[in-house]
Parts: C-alpha cells; sequence; structure tokens
C-alpha cells in the first residue's frame, strides 16, 4: 500500500497520524480509498483542492491525480504559499 502523509490541518481526521496507508494504482485512486473526512478536504468535485500540489515519491507530480503509484510509493500533499517582494 502507499504511504500517504496528511497535512498537519487534517490529522484531527486520522487520530493524529502523520502517515496512513491505502491502495490504489493511481494517486487519485489512493485519495479515494482514504477516510471520507481526509478524502473531501483534499478533492473538489473530483480534482485536487485549490492551493495543494502532489509530490509523488519526493518529486512534484504534473499528472497529479493520474499519477501511477507502487505498493512503496510515498505521497505528500503540499500547500501553495503565496507572497511577493516587498
Amino acid at each position: 500500500m502507499a504511504k500517504v502523509y496528511i497535512p498537519a490541518q487534517l490529522r484531527a481526521f486520522t487520530e493524529g497520524a502523520e502517515w496512513v496507508e491505502a491502495s490504489g494504482d493511481t494517486v487519485g485512486a489512493v485519495i479515494g480509498n482514504l477516510g471520507p473526512s481526509v478524502r473531501n478536504r483534499l478533492l473538489r468535485d473530483g480534482r485536487l483542492a485549490p492551493g495543494l500540489a502532489i509530490a509523488v515519491d519526493g518529486e512534484i507530480t504534473p499528472l497529479g491525480l493520474r499519477e501511477t503509484v507502487a505498493p512503496e510509493t510515498e505521497i505528500h500533499f503540499l500547500t501553495a504559499i503565496s507572497g511577493g517582494f516587498l
């Protein structure tokens, strides 16, 4: 099963767990197998929630939910950080 790292804001829905395991052959399928509280906050209308990016095995993926995963894959969700010059 893929190892899914849970963002700090969502750990209340995983009993404080920093990561969980879930099955699936794509990132989208893995998210689909997470509990509904986590899944519903990561997805909006079948798409990744705005302001989130997906890293698979340490690399940001341009394929997003379509990225294939293997049983030993690690998935991280990264929040966008905005900013600019003063």
